[in-house]
């Protein structure tokens, strides 16, 4: 039986997509080892997920993928090169991806959707509660989401998904939530789901991104659903059985978030992204804002 009212300490982050929006860039390189700035896409997953109090977090990779274990591993021949050099700041920053948390590591094998990777996590994480980061989305750490989305979890029991308005006229690119409002105004009650509903079919702008708190219970869920659009086994599709029949695994809520969001799944967002970051860091900041006004300036 799930422990719905047990602490949240388990994150699973999926990372066995191949990247193929970014080839040739990632022919041999993890999408998720991408820099954005100086940091690859996947430690800003991670350092949320330890920030919000997961320390135990497993990936779900697949071939390929030896880089993100290597990453958040000790490199001691490096750690003690700077050292030598008396290069205390870099040797803080290489050291501080293996300290962030206790890491797992499970492969996916024959990639069969979301929901299937969630699923693969299932010996792991157990009968407790648990996150689902997804490495394409990246959280401003202003804008603790995940830390809310577990109180909400803990007030709520069931399962808590990540919601933002969208155009509607991009609804068809997420998944899609019917939902009902509570007394609290970022939290609503989810009543069902659509994965990338046209315009017509969506029953709100409300779409899903990449952050989710579950119920344990979503795995005999998972277990029993058919593969759905694309002939893959849909997350969204277990979810929505769950806010259908509460009794199975408790009720189905939806945090509204407002905050700062990046897209490093698209080319141009995760150009934007980096822009964004660069522009908004203490060291990097001042000089490339400078940068960029003379070269928007001298374009236009």
């Amino acid at each position: 039986m799930p422990k719905s009212n047990a602490p949240i300490v388990k994150a699973v982050i999926p990372a066995a997509g191949l990247g193929t929006r970014f080839l040739p860039a990632t022919k041999a390189t993890p999408k998720e080892m991408l820099p954005v700035v100086d940091k690859p896409a996947i430690q800003y997953v991670v350092e949320e997920a330890a920030t919000a109090g997961l320390s135990d977090i497993l990936m779900i990779t697949g071939r390929n993928k030896r880089p993100l274990e290597d990453h958040f591993d000790r490199n001691y021949e490096l750690e003690e090169a700077l050292q030598r050099k008396g290069d205390e700041s870099r040797l803080a920053r290489v050291q501080e991806s293996s300290d962030l948390a206790t890491m797992h590591y499970v492969r996916q094998g024959n990639p069969k959707g979301l929901g299937h990777a969630v699923l693969c996590a299932a010996p792991h994480v157990g009968d407790q509660p648990f996150a689902v980061l997804l490495g394409d989305d990246l959280i401003d750490p202003r804008d603790p989401l995940l830390r809310r989305m577990i109180e909400v979890q803990e007030e709520h029991g069931g399962s808590v998904i990540a919601l933002m308005e969208v155009d509607p006229a991009q609804i068809h690119l997420y998944g899609c939530a019917a939902v009902t409002p509570t007394g609290e105004d970022d939290v609503v009650r989810v009543a069902g789901l659509v994965e990338k509903p046209t315009p017509d079919e969506a029953p709100s702008n409300l779409a899903i991104i990449g952050r989710y708190v579950l119920n344990a219970s979503v795995f005999e869920v998972l277990r029993k659903t058919a593969p759905g659009r694309g002939g893959e086994i849909q997350l969204t599709d277990a979810l929505q059985i769950l806010a259908a029949e509460p009794a199975l695994g408790g009720p189905v809520h939806g945090v509204v978030f407002k905050g700062r969001r990046y897209d490093t799944g698209d080319r141009g967002d995760y150009l934007r992204a980096i822009v964004r970051l660069a522009c908004e860091r203490e060291d990097l900041g001042p000089d490339f804002r400078a940068w960029l006004r003379s070269y928007v300036t001298e374009e236009m």
